[in-house]
């Protein structure tokens, strides 16, 4: 079968499939962690997903591979259910659940640590500063696995600031020296972080 066709043939399957799951395009696109130019360059049959790609979109919709390259579909399957699209709000959700988490241990840590060490909790108010981190960790966690990779670069800056802050503020409150010198760190690394995110998005667009 000719490319060309192969290419109509998937742009046909996918937005019968989206529309079928009520999705968006942009929203297709934050589930399969692409851009929503990409998946419509799909739609419009200018490109073909990759092999990874079309497994993915396959397990999305709950069909096969073989569903998306093929344009007569028994009925059985025709008809089989897609997930709905309130998937994509389920995972906000754990994601959120995720990230109270860690201020509910933050919380648990300032609350319980004055007890534990029998005084007062003079520097717990420390696990609220960490917390600032770690949730970046937790969110880059959950949105590298179900939303738009895009958004990782915003959520690595702010980890590293955040953490370079949290350790600043750390020897300031310990009565050490000052390590202000420690955001220069942040000098080399946040070209880094804008360089590749450029990088992978300019990758994406050619798919």
């Amino acid at each position: 079968m000719e490319t060309e066709a192969i290419k109509r043939i998937v742009a046909a399957n996918l937005v019968a499939l989206r529309k079928k799951s009520a999705m968006t395009q942009s929203e297709l696109a934050e589930a399969l962690n692409y851009t929503d130019k990409a998946v419509s360059k799909w739609e419009r049959a200018e490109s073909l997903p990759d092999v990874v790609i079309l497994k993915r979109i396959a397990d999305l919709f709950g069909v096969t591979v073989d569903y998306l390259l093929s344009d007569e579909h028994p009925a059985e399957l025709a008809d089989a259910p897609v997930p709905p699209a309130h998937r994509l709000r389920n995972h906000t959700i754990i994601t959120g659940i995720g990230v109270v988490m860690v201020w509910l241990i933050a919380t648990l840590t300032f609350s319980t640590g004055g007890s534990i060490l029998d005084r007062i909790p003079e520097n717990f108010w420390l696990a609220f500063l960490y917390a600032v981190p770690v949730s970046c960790i937790v969110w880059l966690i959950f949105n590298t696995l179900w939303f738009n990779q895009k958004r990782n670069y915003f959520i690595i800056s702010l980890l590293m600031w955040s953490l370079l802050a949290s350790i600043h503020i750390s020897f300031l409150v310990a009565g050490k020296p000052s390590v202000w010198l420690i955001y220069l760190l942040g000098i080399p690394g946040q070209p880094i972080i804008i360089m590749w995110s450029r990088f992978r998005r300019r990758r994406k667009l050619r798919q």
